[in-house]
């Protein structure tokens, strides 16, 4: 089994259609992002141990989730619990040369591990930024710089979203992220409300906060 077989499943699935991320999950190998021991499995539809009790996300859950938050071109976009650096990468992909992924990972072994993985890919590694700390309070002074994410994913489960979170997302913007053991997908309204969907049957690690 090869990454292209592992792309047709998903599309098969019904879990990945839009022909964006479609392309970048066949650009984006996923045995470039799992521990030397696991590389034979790097394919199959489960999540692996990257260490630290944390995981590589199983690919159909990753397909799902992006779905739902619907990259586009010139995006930016903030990463939270980036862990192994595929799904960073695969955003990289998405947002192009005029978009960038702000990739935030708790565990310094962890955040180190992912970003030895995302530098195969130096022409993706440039619309990446890296950050080694806790997400509770996002990234406030990138959030002002930029005048707020397009897009906010998380990629382990949360018992509360941080207010921090909501405040950094522009208006219109798509917030996705794990909770309750399912997955909620968030549109920031106008009028300050969110516009909430939920899809149960999912499970993943914790975030990490402090």
């Amino acid at each position: 089994m090869n990454n292209d077989n592992l792309v047709d499943y998903l599309i098969n699935i019904g879990v990945l259609g839009s022909s964006e991320i479609i392309k970048a999950f066949k650009n984006v190998d996923r045995a470039d992002f799992v521990r030397p021991e696991d590389r034979c499995a790097a394919y199959y539809d489960e999540a692996l141990s990257i260490g630290k009790n944390q995981t590589i996300s199983q690919p159909r859950t990753v397909a799902f989730m992006l779905e739902l938050l619907n990259p586009k071109t010139g995006d930016k976009i903030m990463d939270i619990g980036s862990g192994s650096c595929w799904q960073t990468c695969l955003l990289a992909s998405v947002v192009g040369e005029n978009g960038h992924v702000y990739a935030i990972e708790r565990i310094p072994e962890i955040y180190k591990f992912g970003k030895d993985n995302a530098s195969k890919y130096p022409h993706l590694t440039k619309r990446i930024s890296f950050y080694c700390t806790s997400a509770k309070d996002g990234l406030s002074d990138i959030s002002k710089e930029i005048k707020g994410f397009d897009k906010i994913i998380c990629a382990a489960e949360v018992r509360e979203v941080p207010n921090s979170w909501r405040e950094q997302l522009k208006v219109n913007g798509i917030m996705v992220y794990p909770k309750d053991n399912g997955i909620y997908k968030e549109v920031k309204l106008e009028n300050g409300a969110y516009e909430k969907e939920f899809y149960p049957g999912f499970v993943f690690v914790p975030l990490v906060e402090d």
